[in-house]
């Protein structure tokens, strides 16, 4: 009952968030320059009806309170208009490649992850240690670097100079055929479909880009797991776990690990959001037809549905994972029920 009250109280925090959003999402389409109307208009120089008739059939000729209204009924019935670049709604467009943006960050952050844990434990029980320095180094790194240039430098050391990475661009293998979507994940479907060279493919495509961006984010993963493990190693209950004689590996892992890990899952919370809203650089460079990449591209055309639509998005995903994270963190620690 706990548990479904903190479920509750979650939701409801987050419809403030979400109303902030549309409301935004609103505000920055009118203040982008340009006049809407003579954009949409059929004629590349458009009368002064045209122009009006325009306005009349996107609202723009009405107050702006109606016009908000009207947005939030558009996007409550999941319609953010169409994309004029590609004559396809923008929702349509937007969920076609939003599994893409999704599959690079979530690769990429377990590679974060497989690296980061471990490294910060080692740092924290060997503190002050060759092993911690080299820590230190490391994670600072990958943040000292824009992933745009990590991601250059690794196309040119791995595809043009060793030939060891396919070429960036796409997913697959242009000559190779996709596997039929299901989740849209191709390591998902072709695994689904027993494709195992569009697996290949997929999973090789997979590398550089993933790579790119796990090494932005290894510094904050890291750092607060090596922070968290010192603070948690010179706790009362891990020195009377040793008094107790417990082994080294049952105090490391059972007691200290466990409870380090409630302030990483936060961190981690932070790190996968900006890893969505950032991914736009790795895309482009590596020709990842995700939603990051469909936004830019659209904002060079002038196309301005699907940015608000990229934007409107992004900000739900980010909201959806906060509140993630917090249910997460609620079921692993259940003092936090009781103080949300």
């Amino acid at each position: 009952m706990g548990l479904l009250i903190f479920l509750l109280r979650r939701l409801v925090a987050a419809v403030p968030a979400v109303v902030a959003l549309v409301v935004a999402t609103f505000v920055i389409m009118r203040v982008l320059p340009g006049d809407p109307a003579v954009f949409f208009a059929s004629s590349p120089v458009p009368t002064a009806e045209e122009t009006a008739y325009v306005r009349h059939k996107f609202g723009l000729d009405r107050s702006l309170p109606e016009q908000l209204l009207i947005y939030f009924e558009d996007v409550g019935s999941a319609d953010l208009g169409m994309s004029f670049t590609t004559g396809r709604p923008v929702l349509t467009e937007l969920m076609q490649r939003l599994p893409a943006s999704l599959e690079l960050a979530m690769v990429a952050l377990l590679l974060a992850l497989a690296v980061s844990i471990p490294l910060g434990v080692a740092a924290a029980i060997w503190s002050g240690s060759p092993l911690d320095h080299i820590a230190r180094i490391v994670s600072s790194i990958g943040v000292s670097m824009p992933t745009f240039v990590t991601g250059l430098m690794l196309t040119y050391v791995f595809f043009l100079r060793l030939g060891l990475a396919p070429e960036p661009l796409d997913r697959i293998d242009m000559f190779i055929t996709a596997p039929p979507r299901v989740t849209g994940f191709l390591l998902i479907d072709s695994t689904l479909s027993g494709d195992w060279m569009a697996l290949q493919s997929a999973a090789g495509r997979l590398v550089l880009p993933s790579v790119t961006m796990a090494i932005f984010v290894l510094s904050p993963l890291t750092r607060m797991t090596r922070s968290a493990m010192l603070g948690v190693l010179s706790s009362d209950f891990v020195r009377t776990a040793r008094a107790m004689g417990l082994s080294d590996r049952t105090v490391y892992v059972h007691y200290a690990l466990r409870n380090a890990l409630l302030p990483v899952l936060t961190t981690i919370g932070i790190v996968f959001s900006t890893m969505l809203g950032s991914n736009v650089l790795v895309e482009r460079v590596f020709g990842w037809p995700g939603i990051g990449n469909f936004a830019l591209n659209a904002l060079l055309a002038s196309d301005y549905a699907p940015v608000q639509g990229f934007v409107l998005v992004m900000g739900l995903l980010l909201v959806a994972i906060n509140l993630a994270i917090d249910v997460a963190y609620g079921l692993a620690d259940p003092r936090a029920r009781r103080t949300s």
